[in-house]
C-alpha cells in the first residue's frame, strides 16, 4: 500500500501544473454531489500558478456546456445542464413520453394478461 502511495506521488510530481489543476477540477466536477447539483465551486490553490489558473478557466469558458460565474473572492462556480438523455425503449428508460406509447414493445407489454 505504501508503495502505491509513493508511486502516485511520484507520478503527480512528474505532471505539469496545468495537468495537476485540470485533474483536480475534473475530480471536483465528477464528484457525485457535484453531478447531482450540477455545479461546483472551484478555487485557486497557492500551488496553482497564475498562468495555469488562467489557462484552465479559458479552457472551461470555451466549453459550450459549461457556464462560469466569477466570484469576488477569486473562486469560480462552474455550472452545467443535465445532458439530454436518449435511449432505446425497453433497454434504456431515459425518455418517458408519448413516443414510448407508440413503440410496439411497450404496446405489447400493456396487452399482456399478467
Amino acid at each position: 500500500m505504501a508503495g502505491q502511495v509513493k508511486a502516485a506521488q511520484q507520478e503527480r510530481q512528474g505532471m505539469s501544473g496545468i495537468e495537476r489543476l485540470s485533474l483536480r477540477v475534473s475530480e471536483m466536477i465528477n464528484h457525485p454531489v457535484a453531478q447531482l447539483q450540477r455545479w461546483v465551486l472551484i478555487h485557486r490553490l497557492d500551488s496553482d500558478g497564475e498562468r495555469e489558473w488562467e489557462e484552465a478557466l479559458s479552457q472551461m469558458s470555451a466549453t459550450d456546456e459549461l457556464e462560469l460565474e466569477y466570484r469576488d473572492d477569486g473562486s469560480v462556480i462552474v455550472r452545467w445542464e443535465e445532458p439530454e438523455k436518449t435511449g432505446t425503449p425497453g433497454v434504456d428508460v431515459w425518455e418517458q413520453d408519448s413516443e414510448l406509447e407508440s413503440d410496439p414493445w411497450t404496446a405489447s407489454l400493456k396487452k399482456a394478461p399478467f
